[in-house]
């Protein structure tokens, strides 16, 4: 599979995912569009194929239904950007852009917290400041780290106990 085909590969399972959204557009007449828009990009040529998939190899490491629709926000943004600059005179292309701002709505803002991600990768943890504001803040911080996993732990003992299939 090329990389643009990964690319559509990735909308349709975030079209699959949300089911049916927007102006109740069925899956299969937006398999339509995008197979359209694929020969529109020609994106069976041998150069898609390059450096591997761009969304759907960083989305399978994503686990959770939140987490997934960080990441999902985020490649939509992307979509969104590249349908920006497509000429928006075919019809296919102004459904699936439409389709793409609809679900865009339904998904959270997940540019802060990818930007608090990418703000802790930049810490210079060499810097003594730096350093002095961590070790202030590691209580805290281990603090939530055991709230997150005790809750977890309780979420999944509570629903056993009470399925008692």
């Amino acid at each position: 599979m090329t990389c643009q085909t990964y690319s559509f590969f990735v909308l349709s399972v975030v079209m699959i995912y949300f089911g049916r959204f927007g102006n109740s557009l069925a899956l299969p007449q937006l398999q339509t569009y995008i197979d359209k828009l694929k020969a529109d990009f020609n994106s069976s040529h041998s150069d898609v194929a390059d450096g591997g998939p761009i969304f759907t190899e960083k989305l399978s490491s994503w686990t959770e239904r939140n987490e997934k629709r960080i990441i999902l926000s985020q490649i939509v943004s992307r979509y969104l950007e590249m349908f920006e600059k497509i000429d928006k005179s075919k019809e296919h292309v102004t459904h699936i852009a439409n389709e793409l701002r609809t679900l865009k709505d339904k998904l959270p803002d997940g540019s802060k917290k990818a930007k608090d991600i990418m703000d802790i990768a930049k810490l210079q943890m060499t810097d003594l400041k730096i350093q002095r504001k961590a070790v202030n803040e590691l209580f805290s911080v281990l603090q939530k780290l055991v709230e997150t996993s005790t809750s977890a732990k309780r979420k999944r003992s509570q629903s056993q106990w009470r399925c008692r299939c």
